[in-house]
């Protein structure tokens, strides 16, 4: 049997493989003022929730956003910012990739 939750100086810790996946499909978002976010999208009331999001700082395509649809390239940069919670006027547009080939646990 293993433990959920170890303790190390005082600080729990939980095991991966133990947290519930995130509601939602992973989905590049485009938000307003130049914002893009991969990440669980789902619309919640007037927002757009993105849980395990990370930032795209950097493309790193050469023939657009579209190229990011089949999973990150080698010149993609990426920022971890964890729950990015967006009023839906600032959304540009949701765009849909293959599951499989982004990790984003």
């Amino acid at each position: 049997m293993k433990p959920e939750v170890i303790k190390i100086d005082e600080v729990e810790y939980v095991r991966k493989d133990s947290m519930p996946a995130p509601d939602g499909d992973i989905q590049i978002v485009v938000l307003d003022r130049g914002f893009v976010y991969v990440g669980y999208a789902k619309i919640e009331g007037d927002f757009v929730v993105l849980r395990n999001a990370k930032n795209i700082r950097i493309w790193g395509t050469s023939k657009g956003l579209g190229e990011l649809v089949s999973g990150p390239l080698s010149g993609t940069k990426l920022d971890n910012v964890g729950t990015v919670k967006a009023p839906l006027k600032a959304l540009i547009s949701l765009i849909n990739v293959e599951q499989t080939k982004w990790k984003l646990l």
